[in-house]
Formats: structure tokens, C-alpha cells, sequence
């Protein structure tokens, strides 16, 4: 009995200072909606002569990456997705018209032989011959007539943008090429450097996708015959500093072996992103500061202790996440604070069991209801996270972006409150128990007493299920409004399921959304969605919308506006769009049938579908109120979508363990009494660990800002109609299917038969020698 609590203590201080070592020298890797930045979503197709498969992305990304390396950008993160998928993050870019234009174009650079200019557009010379006319980028209303490739973009070793030092009146690109490449280069130069000054044949065309960047003329000094040797030159064309960077950041890179489109583009501001982050904080902390003094009333001694490994939960998941290396996004910080409920769940369950013992026995050892209190809430604990832990797996493997952030976030969140509230608070209420002074003065341990939510259903001693049918009437009654809402108005899906794009406009003076929507319409989008959103922003979404477009929208706002800055800018596909949506409904079949066959395992089918309707109740009712509302159906409703999932099974799985614990111990007794008492039990756990979400919610929504209301509106309404539908739904449905479907009866003495109901045979021998169990 000794050695297991000090193994326990010897664990739970190695995790707390390894934790706090990790914390201390390595920080968090910020997503971008927290930093700013730019994310691109590139998608690889087929060319004439190459399919685009991983092989052919993979080369891709290295061209990419170099273009990425060459633009300057602070930590780039540059990595392919699935097959055809390339994402590319750019912290503190800020427009991303220019990243996507290099980072996403083919970049077929080509040199060629002028030989002949032209007034007329059309071709010179037959197509079979590789020539070609092109306009003249030094005269404008000229063309060039272009001779064959005799140099592409692969020839090229290095390029980089320097200052015109000879002129100073703008910026170069130096070429070096490599060895094959500078013999071609000094072979079209020594063709070129014998004709004639001022002739068009003496020029070089230098040509990047189909257009001539630069056509200079040979110098004097090259020789005819010899060209410019050494493997190296200069590309002049009056390019400014960025120009010339992009050009070189292209010409390094090469051709893309396959052409690539964007199918999702993000943008973040780093004033929201900074906000989001002090909005963040301050919902964590009031939260927990509220959580912790709610618990430290309502269980004293062991709440105070329980509020300490509510620190330590915050310190343990901050540096498994940090070293884990993931990377922490909006979504994942209300995950971060979403986790703190289920380490308040934990430890709840577990004191109320404490309570129970002790106010059964009415021993005066504390030590005992404690140390059962944590073995009898094993098992509801590790139901309980488990179908968390199944919600959030499936958001980390079916969503993107920030949301699989919000999934990674949230089980890391799951595995360590199991961690403190089964060791660090159990090492740390086994030493208050043992404490003389506590032993003495048992009530300030906080189990002593029966509480105000026990004590109330102690003096009723109510029958919840006597009207079992009327509240399944009302639940379906509710689910008929619900889906109502969906069918009449309709759900208002976010680009992410659409396809379009989504720009958030800051302006320095303050504009109602109609001034915002008659700007936009003059600007040639009259069909735009314009709505004023947080503290006065103006969102514009579209079907469709190019970077071009989306800044000639800025323009039009600039007008009633004043300083118009882009806080958030998002750019989906429509196949994209269409992936994500049919990615969601998966993601929610999945789950339900993940849930059903987890139940079904620790329980008997019909409370496993009890369950399970319960929880699609609760979806339901969730989906509905953002349909009545008219609320945005997004990414980040499906984490909160699928949370509620999590919370919803929760719920219903402690009360359905207490109900298996019932039929154990007498399996005799009327189910719809052993369901009655096992709510009646369970029911101030049920609040009480309520009480502790909501709290951090009602955080979240209040200081969360604009981009976590939503969110958080979500998680309360699931909170809510999951502790409703767990006693007046899942129960209640429970009890008419085992009516209905009865277990089949315990066997005869002398035969070899599984005994049903999760029945051990010790357990049926030990009911039976006390006169209530059945007989194997």
C-alpha cells in the first residue's frame, strides 16, 4: 500500500518538472491565424508530358522551395499534402497577390535569337520552324520575331538581384550559368554581336510564360563569333528592387515539372492575429480562475487541490504541445481552454464517488472514500475521454488548416487532465488525507458533505423516469423544430463548404453595411455578400474574386473608409470546397458509428444506441439554432459539431456506467429504478462539471472575440442539451429499449454460457453468495 503512492508521487514530479523544463527553454510554434502570414494551397495537374502524382509534386515542392527561399520570407514552411497537395506558409506576407503569383507560376524561362521585328501580331514564320512574335517590352506598338529556344530556365545555376551599379538607376539580375547552358549563352551572344548596331538581330529575348521580360542589345565590345563567355550575365530592364528579386527568385527556381492552381488561400493580419492571441489569454485565465474558485466552494481542501492540478494540467499540455512541435492555432487555443472542462470532469467524478463512500460508511478514515472514490471513477473516466479522444482523432485526420490544430490541441488537452486528475490530484489528496490536521477537522475536506445538489435530491428523492414518455415527446418535438429551421431557412454554409472567397476589411472611419455594400456593388460586384462583423469590419464574400478584383474591392472601400487594411483574407476552391463538405458529413458518420461501436463494446447494445440517439438529438438541436439564427456553418462549427459529440457521450456514459454498476450489484431490481437512481447519483457531477464548462465558455464568448463567438455559442448549446438530453433523452430511451429487448436471462447452474450484461462469473458468484446476483 505503500509503494503505489509513492510511484505515483515519484511520476507525477518527474512529469511536472520535465514540463516545466520543456516550457522554460522552447516556445510554441504559432499558426498563422495567430502570427499573420499567408498560407497557399497549391494543387498539381496534368501537363501534356508529365501526370501529376507525388513523384512529380514532390519535384515541384523543391522548385517551390527554392522560390519560397529566394523571396526572403522569416521561417517559410513549404510541405506536400496527400498526393497532389502543396501547402506553403508565409509568415508576415501580408499581400498575397504577389507570393501566389511567383510561388504558383510555371516559370518557363526560355532564351531566344531576335531575328526580325514586326508591326503585325500574327506569326512571322511557320510554327514548324519554332519561331514566334512577341511585343516588344522596350517599344511599345513593336513586336519581336523570335527565333528558336536555344537556353531554357534549367540551364540557369544561380540568379540574384543586385543594384545597377553602372547606370544606378535600378536593379539587375546576374545570372550564372552552368557549363552546357554558358557555351549556348556565348553561341546566341556571338551570332547576335555580327549584326549591325541597332539592328532588331542583335538583341537576345529573354522570355519567361510566353512573354519577353528583357530583350537587351549585345554590347560593343562582344566579340562576333565569340559571345559572352565565362558563364555568366546580367538581365537589365529598368526592374525595380522587387521586381528584380521576384524575377530572380523565378529564374533560380526553374519550370515547375507540372502546371499548379490555387485551391484555398489565407491571409491573417498580424493586429488580429495579436488580438486573438490577449483575447485568448484572458478567456484561459478568467476561466480557470473561475472554474477553480466554482470547485475550491463546492469541495473545499480537495477543490483547492484539485484548482493546483488545474495549473499543472495548463503546464503539462502547454509543453507536450510544444514539444511535440505542433503547431498552435486559434481553434487549437479554445481547445487548449475547451480540455480544462475535461480535467474538471475528472476530478469531479472522482469527489463525488468520495462523497458517496464516506457519506455511506460514515467512517472517520478519509483516506478510504478517497482512495475508492478514484477506483470507482476509473472506468467513467477512461469511457468518458475516450469518446472525446474519438471526436478529436477524427477532426485531426478529416479537417484542415487551423481546425486540425483545434483536434491536435484538444487530445493532448484529454491525455493530460487524465494524467493530473489521476495522479497529480490523487497524489496530492492521499497526502491530505493523511494529514493528522485534516483527520481531524474531516469537513474541510469538502466529502464530508453531502452538497447542495445532493442534498436537494436527497430530500425529493425523485422519480426523473416516471414520465419517461413525455420527455421523449419533448425531445422529438424539439428535434421536429430543429430540423425545421434547417429545411426553412436553410443553413448558411462558410466558403470552406462553398467554395469563394471570405475578405475582412479594417477601416479607420467607421462604415455601416449598407455605404460598404454600395461600394463593393460599384466596384462590379453587386451579387457580394457585405456584412459588418466584430468592432466595425466590414466581410465581403464572393463566389469569385481574384487577387486583382479583391484589391480593386479595397479601392472602392477606401473611398467611405478612409485607411482600409485586410485583416483576414480567404481564398476556397470550389473543389476544394466540395472536398471539405463531403470530408464533414464523413467525419460525422464516422463519428456516430465510432461512438456505437465503442458503446456497444463497454455496454449492451441498447444503451449504446440510447446513446448514440442522444448525441445526434444534441446535433441536431445545434445545427438547428444556427440554422434559425442564420449563424455561418464553417470549419470551426464542425470542430464545435463535433465536441458537442464528445461532451454529449460524456455525459450519458457516466450515468450509463453507474447504471451497469447497479445491475451488477443487484440485477434483480427494476431497471427503470436502477436507471432512476444511477441519474439521481450522477446528477451533481452533472452539474457541477456543467457549471465548470460554462464557465470557461462563457469566457471564450465574451472575450474571445468575433472569430471564437460563434464557437463558443456552439459548445454552450451543446453543453446544455447534453446535460438535458443525457437524463431526459438517452436514459429514458434506454429503459424503453431494454423493455422492449430484454437481456437474455443468466444461465442454468452446471452450463457453459457467457453471463450477459458485462457480468464477470466471480461477480455472479459473489452476488449470489449475498443473495442478489445470478447463478453461473
Amino acid at each position: 500500500m505503500k509503494r503505489a503512492p509513492l510511484w505515483r508521487a515519484i511520476v507525477a514530479l518527474a512529469v511536472v518538472a520535465l514540463s516545466l523544463y520543456v516550457a522554460l527553454t522552447q516556445t510554441a510554434r504559432l499558426g498563422l491565424d495567430l502570427r499573420g502570414g499567408t498560407q497557399i494551397v497549391l494543387e498539381t495537374e496534368n501537363s501534356p508530358t508529365v501526370k501529376a502524382d507525388a513523384a512529380s509534386t514532390d519535384r515541384a515542392l523543391e522548385v517551390l522551395r527554392q522560390r519560397v527561399d529566394a523571396l526572403g520570407v522569416a521561417e517559410p514552411s513549404i510541405a506536400r499534402s496527400g498526393e497532389k497537395r502543396i501547402i506553403v506558409e508565409l509568415p508576415g506576407v501580408q499581400d498575397p497577390r504577389e507570393a501566389a503569383e511567383v510561388i504558383g507560376r510555371t516559370a518557363q524561362l526560355t532564351v531566344h535569337p531576335v531575328t526580325g521585328e514586326s508591326a503585325d501580331k500574327g506569326t512571322a514564320k511557320a510554327a514548324a520552324d519554332g519561331s514566334r512574335t512577341l511585343p516588344d517590352p522596350d517599344r511599345p506598338g513593336s513586336h519581336l520575331v523570335l527565333g528558336p529556344t536555344v537556353l531554357t530556365g534549367e540551364g540557369v545555376k544561380d540568379a540574384e538581384a543586385l543594384l545597377d551599379q553602372q547606370s544606378m538607376a535600378g536593379w539587375l539580375v546576374s545570372l550564372d550559368f552552368r557549363k552546357a547552358a554558358g557555351d549556348s549563352w556565348a553561341r546566341v551572344t556571338g551570332e547576335a554581336a555580327c549584326a549591325p548596331q541597332g539592328a532588331p538581330e542583335r538583341r537576345v529575348a529573354i522570355v519567361l510564360d510566353g512573354k519577353v521580360i528583357s530583350a537587351p542589345g549585345v554590347n560593343e565590345g562582344v566579340v562576333c563569333g565569340t559571345g559572352i563567355t565565362g558563364g555568366s550575365t546580367q538581365i537589365t530592364g529598368g526592374f525595380d528592387q522587387d521586381e528584380a528579386r521576384d524575377l530572380a527568385a523565378l529564374v533560380k527556381g526553374g519550370a515547375l515539372p507540372v502546371p499548379v492552381d490555387v485551391v484555398e488561400q489565407r491571409t491573417v493580419g498580424p493586429t488580429l492575429g495579436a488580438d486573438a492571441i490577449d483575447a485568448s489569454t484572458q478567456a484561459a485565465i478568467i476561466g480557470i480562475a473561475l472554474t477553480a474558485l466554482f470547485i475550491t466552494v463546492v469541495y473545499r481542501l480537495m477543490g483547492m487541490l484539485a484548482s493546483l492540478a488545474l495549473a499543472l494540467y495548463g503546464l503539462i499540455s502547454y509543453a507536450a504541445l510544444v514539444a511535440l512541435g505542433a503547431t498552435l492555432t486559434l481553434p487549437g487555443l479554445a481547445g487548449f481552454v475547451l480540455a480544462i472542462g475535461m480535467a474538471v470532469d475528472a476530478n469531479v467524478l472522482v469527489f463525488e464517488r468520495a462523497r458517496e463512500e464516506y457519506l455511506g460508511a460514515r467512517s472517520t478514515d478519509l483516506a478510504k472514500p478517497v482512495r475508492t472514490g478514484f477506483a470507482k471513477a476509473w472506468s467513467a473516466v477512461i469511457d468518458s475521454n475516450v469518446t472525446t479522444l474519438l471526436a478529436a482523432g477524427l477532426l485531426f485526420f478529416f479537417a484542415t488548416g487551423p481546425v486540425k490544430g483545434f483536434g491536435v490541441t484538444l487530445s493532448i488537452g484529454v491525455l493530460a487532465s487524465m494524467v493530473t486528475a489521476l495522479v497529480i490530484t490523487r497524489v496530492l489528496a492521499d497526502f491530505a488525507a493523511a494529514r493528522r490536521f485534516v483527520r481531524k477537522r474531516p469537513g474541510l475536506t469538502g466529502i464530508t458533505t453531502t452538497g447542495r445538489v445532493r442534498g436537494w435530491l436527497s430530500r425529493r428523492d425523485p422519480n426523473l423516469l416516471r414520465h419517461r414518455r413525455r420527455w421523449l415527446g419533448a425531445s422529438a418535438l424539439l428535434v421536429v423544430v430543429a430540423v425545421s429551421g434547417i429545411v426553412l431557412r436553410g443553413l448558411d454554409f462558410g466558403v470552406e463548404f462553398t467554395g469563394g472567397r471570405l475578405v475582412e476589411y479594417s477601416t479607420s472611419k467607421p462604415v455601416d453595411a449598407d455605404t460598404a455594400r454600395g461600394a463593393v456593388s460599384d466596384a462590379g460586384f453587386p451579387r457580394a455578400v457585405v456584412q459588418e462583423s466584430g468592432d466595425g469590419d466590414i466581410t465581403v464574400r464572393t463566389e469569385k474574386l481574384t487577387n486583382e478584383e479583391q484589391q480593386r474591392v479595397k479601392e472602392a472601400l477606401e473611398k467611405p473608409g478612409g485607411t482600409v487594411t485586410v485583416e483576414r483574407d480567404e481564398l476556397i476552391g470550389p473543389s476544394l470546397g466540395s472536398e471539405l463538405r463531403q470530408k464533414a458529413l464523413i467525419a460525422l458518420g464516422i463519428a456516430v458509428a465510432a461512438q456505437l461501436i465503442y458503446l456497444s463494446v463497454r455496454f449492451r447494445w441498447t444503451l449504446a444506441a440510447a446513446a448514440v440517439t442522444a448525441m445526434v438529438h444534441d446535433v441536431l438541436l445545434v445545427v438547428g439554432l444556427f440554422a434559425w439564427l442564420g449563424k455561418p456553418i464553417d470549419s470551426v462549427f464542425l470542430a464545435a459539431v463535433l465536441t458537442v459529440i464528445g461532451y454529449s457521450v460524456n455525459d450519458t456514459v457516466v450515468v450509463f456506467d453507474r447504471v451497469r454498476e447497479g445491475r451488477r450489484r443487484d440485477p434483480r431490481r427494476d431497471l427503470e429504478t436502477t436507471a432512476n437512481r444511477a441519474v439521481v447519483q450522477t446528477l451533481p457531477r452533472t452539474v457541477n462539471t456543467g457549471m465548470g464548462a460554462l464557465f470557461i465558455l462563457a469566457a471564450l464568448a465574451v472575450l474571445g472575440g468575433d472569430s471564437l463567438a460563434d464557437f463558443s455559442l456552439a459548445l454552450i448549446a451543446g453543453v446544455l442539451v447534453g446535460i438535458a438530453s443525457t437524463v431526459f433523452t438517452a436514459v429514458p430511451l434506454a429503459v424503453a429499449l431494454e423493455h422492449r429487448n430484454p437481456a437474455p436471462p443468466p444461465a442454468r447452474p452446471g452450463r457453459k454460457r457467457d453471463v450477459p450484461d458485462g457480468y464477470s462469473p466471480l461477480e455472479a458468484r459473489r452476488n449470489k453468495e449475498r443473495g442478489t446476483g445470478a447463478v453461473v
